[in-house]
């Protein structure tokens, strides 16, 4: 028997070198500086895989067995990394183009479970009050432990109109949540603006996809000529990220030409960039998305409103416009997503999705695990769920910066949970919104509603 394990090994052994070479692994390890596979550690896989084929109690087809050993290898490296098979990558592609069929919820993994990271306004989970911070442990019937996230997401999404029931826990409940949820198209309107009162005006990018840039241009184009634009209210809150070169078009809207954007740095060559206020970095079909834009819009006072769901693309702005002092960030502590995702395609219409590089803003900071300090803090009265971000998530990349990171500005007392309701962002009953104006308008800006503070504890 140990025998034929041994020939099986020694010829999977040949199997797995040949795959590593073609996935192209081989040019990355000569990058690094290696000379040699890990042969000892690639004999101990292949006697794994042997055993598996001899004697597991029902037969596993290779490719199964070859795609969990490239799952396993992704998701024990970090929370974003992942293997895309080609139903995932199609609906990865899909997604960024802003429509896609599912429940509209981002999701990351924790103990094996499905965590709420923030619900897409507009969508079956948002308006059935998901939380942030939610744990979703069963789809269906099926429980969610075991399940890859890959897995989790493709259960999730689906045909319009079909029905999904999630089984929650949320922090606070008693017993577990039960909510059934109809599958939509997501058609997610990554842009949405309103003048707040005559000369404030309001505009919101919900997430980055590849139209996001030009659709703000035209958002922008009529608020200004609504007449002269005293103060502009850029809202990232709840903002999940997404598109890169997005996030620099944003960001180059606001900034004087050539300005730093935002920089990547990681072990490749390739990874190491820089991206400037120009059409060179943002432009993806050699066109200037933002030659019609107002010229005012690069003067207009202005204030960046985050929160906790502010992640990624949107910590990139919010970064930028921070660091060029463009911008007053008003709200709470982002998410701290501060790493780069390549897709690679694998072939056979397959991707990896591999963290590659750490972004830093202008000014050198590092946002990953620590987020983005806003220059004033003002907390929502009616956000009391509790809010995951990226130091929560297991095997996050750590911030080597974080000792040495000075706080920017000092928090708000914590509001504690109550009877608020989420409120509509951009609505009259919207207390960050209504400081930021008072900001704009020059005056006092409180850091919680008095209502809030009113009915906060006292510790004795």
């Amino acid at each position: 028997m140990h025998s034929k394990l041994r020939s099986i090994g020694f010829i999977v052994l040949g199997a797995v070198a040949g795959v590593l070479v073609s996935l192209n692994f081989q040019a990355v390890a000569e990058r690094a500086g290696r000379s040699a596979l890990p042969i000892e550690e690639l004999r101990a896989f292949t006697e794994v895989f042997g055993a598996i084929k001899t004697n597991y109690v029902e037969p596993v087809e290779d490719k199964k067995l070859i795609t969990e050993a490239i799952n396993g290898m992704l998701t024990g490296l970090d929370p974003h990394s992942a293997y895309l098979d080609a139903e995932a990558f199609k609906e990865l592609q899909v997604g960024t183009q802003g429509q896609f069929g599912g429940l509209g919820i981002e999701v990351g993994m924790e103990d094996g479970f499905v965590k709420v990271i923030s619900p897409i306004e507009d969508t079956p989970a948002f308006k059935a009050g998901i939380k942030p911070g939610d744990l979703i442990f069963k789809l269906d019937d099926t429980p969610v432990k075991g399940m890859s996230l890959n897995d989790a997401v493709k259960k999730m999404r689906g045909k319009p109109n079909t029905q999904i029931t999630l089984t929650i826990s949320r922090k606070g409940e008693g017993a577990p949540l039960v909510v059934t949820l109809t599958r939509a198209v997501i058609r997610v309107q990554s842009v949405k603006s309103k003048m707040i009162e005559p000369g404030y005006a309001w505009i919101r990018v919900s997430q980055f996809q590849e139209g996001t840039a030009e659709s703000m241009v035209k958002h922008l184009e009529g608020l200004f000529k609504q007449g002269p634009v005293k103060g502009l209210v850029l809202d990232l809150r709840n903002d999940p990220g997404g598109l890169l070169h997005g996030a620099v078009a944003i960001s180059s809207a606001f900034l004087p030409p050539k300005s730093l954007v935002v920089s990547t740095d990681g072990r490749a060559e390739d990874a190491k960039k820089k991206f400037f206020a120009s059409a060179d970095d943002y432009a993806r079909r050699g066109d200037d998305v933002l030659k019609n834009l107002p010229a005012a819009v690069k003067t207009v006072p202005m204030v960046v409103l985050v929160n906790g769901g502010s992640a990624s693309a949107s910590e990139i702005v919010a970064g930028a416009l921070q660091d060029h002092k463009r911008a007053k960030v008003i709200g709470t502590q982002t998410f701290g997503k501060g790493s780069v995702q390549t897709i690679m395609p694998l072939g056979n219409n397959t991707a990896i999705k591999l963290t590659t590089a750490r972004y830093y803003t202008p000014g050198g900071r590092s946002i990953q695990a620590l987020g983005i300090t806003p220059d004033i803090m003002v907390e929502d009265p009616s956000d009391t769920a509790t809010r995951v971000r990226e130091a929560d998530l297991q095997r996050h990349l750590e911030n080597s910066l974080a000792k040495g990171e000075p706080p920017r500005a000092k928090p708000a007392p914590q509001v504690m949970p109550g009877e608020q309701k989420p409120v509509e962002l951009g609505s009259k009953d919207d207390f960050q919104l209504s400081q930021a104006i008072a900001f704009l308008k020059g005056e006092p800006v409180k850091s919680q509603s008095p209502t809030v503070a009113q009915n906060k504890p006292e510790t004795n």
